[in-house]
């Protein structure tokens, strides 16, 4: 008789994910980021924004740079945490 692996549980198969970039487009529900790699390109991400989505350092606001911790659900990528970054600073 064959061992099948016991089915993972929903919570524990949403696992925190990163994505840091510019955001190019936000609105009440979502937000988009787009980051550029050297080399490869431009890659944009939407994610969700929901009542549980924390925002650190204020709402972000059009290319300001963000950092994303989102998980995958089964209506897209949910942002769980979004972290606005201070402006660079221009050197002297």
């Amino acid at each position: 008789m064959p061992l099948f692996p016991q089915q993972p549980d929903q919570k524990a198969a949403a696992k925190d994910q990163y994505f840091t970039g510019t955001v190019t487009a936000i609105d009440e529900t979502s937000l988009s980021v787009t980051k550029t790699v050297l080399g490869k390109g431009a890659t944009t991400q939407k994610f969700l924004i929901t009542a549980e989505t924390r925002f650190d350092g204020g709402k972000p606001k059009l290319k300001s740079r963000v950092n994303v911790r989102y998980v995958t659900t089964a209506e897209g990528d949910r942002a769980v945490r979004v972290i606005v970054r201070a402006p660079a600073t221009p050197k002297k």
